[in-house]
């Protein structure tokens, strides 16, 4: 019998291994013969964070010098609806802080008792404003593609991993891909190499995951963001921070959802504990 299992599990590491050469010989045959070309080119680059992994949790230094990125950068283009100024508090904010930063910023609201929109200034309560007032404007004043929103992007773009990779994710709670991607966009803009095209107004970027360039320009640029606690202010850190700013701006929640997640497994194992001992005794008496 246990000359079968092992036979059988040689079979499927086989079959596994066959199959995910058998796509990726696919893949650049396609490819190489004019046929639909697979992005990203390159595989996203892997990232340590520190929200990763089962006792992961947030720097909230990193996600405050993410906040800059986003106000001094990313803001001009991109906008964040789906995060309200009061969210902030999560990033160590205290509450005059809070509203200090929402007054910053010029609500349209209304309309007012003579049925007209009026500007105010922003409260804990609002969402951060977008740079346009629709997509339309937007799509126009960026070459025809309107800017994605960022409050979900981190989740949004993740590229797959393909075959058995996802299967050993479950095991070691890889989630991070939307920010490892993120990260690697950011930083892998580069020359196209030799015999490789680009459309006008477009910039090669073999990390993309829509084709060979993107029309958004590098966005960062060695010190082009003050940082006042010493941090090096790099393309590679900036890159580092706005992802992980990013994460956190599609799922506040994460930590606390991995640490009640960590106290169900324990209360599981524990009841399952009971559970058996409990069996084993009412069999017990049921024998004698």
């Amino acid at each position: 019998m246990k000359l079968i299992t092992v036979f059988s599990r040689l079979i499927a590491t086989g079959f596994a291994i066959a199959f995910t050469a058998s796509v990726m010989t696919t893949a650049a045959l396609a490819e190489g013969d004019g046929g639909t070309p697979h992005y990203p080119i390159n595989h996203p680059k892997h990232v340590h964070w520190s929200f990763a992994g089962p006792f992961g949790h947030w720097d909230i230094g990193q996600l405050q010098r993410g906040l800059k990125i986003y106000t001094e950068v990313c803001a001009a283009c991109h906008s964040m609806d789906l995060i309200a100024f009061r969210n902030l508090k999560d990033l160590g904010y205290s509450d005059e802080q809070v509203k200090a930063f929402a007054a910053e910023y010029e609500i349209t609201d209304g309309p007012n008792l003579e049925g007209e929109m009026f500007e105010r200034p922003g409260k804990p309560s609002d969402r951060f404003p977008g740079p346009y007032a629709n997509s339309i404007e937007a799509a126009n004043a960026n070459n025809g593609a309107a800017p994605p929103d960022f409050s979900l992007l981190a989740k949004a773009r993740a590229p797959e991993r393909g075959f058995p990779t996802f299967i050993f994710d479950i095991f070691v709670l890889y989630a991070e891909n939307g920010s490892d991607y993120i990260y690697s966009l950011l930083t892998g803009y580069q020359d196209a190499p030799e015999g490789v095209e680009v459309g006008e107004d477009t910039y090669y970027n073999p990390y993309y995951i829509g084709g060979k360039a993107l029309a958004m320009a590098p966005p960062l640029e060695v010190d082009s963001v003050d940082y006042d606690d010493g941090t090096p202010q790099t393309v590679d850190q900036y890159s580092k921070d706005i992802a992980a700013f990013m994460m956190w701006a599609a799922e506040p929640t994460l930590v606390e959802r991995k640490s009640m997640g960590f106290k169900v497994m324990l209360f599981l194992v524990i009841m399952s504990i009971l559970i058996y001992f409990t069996k084993k005794s009412i069999f017990m008496n049921l024998k004698d």
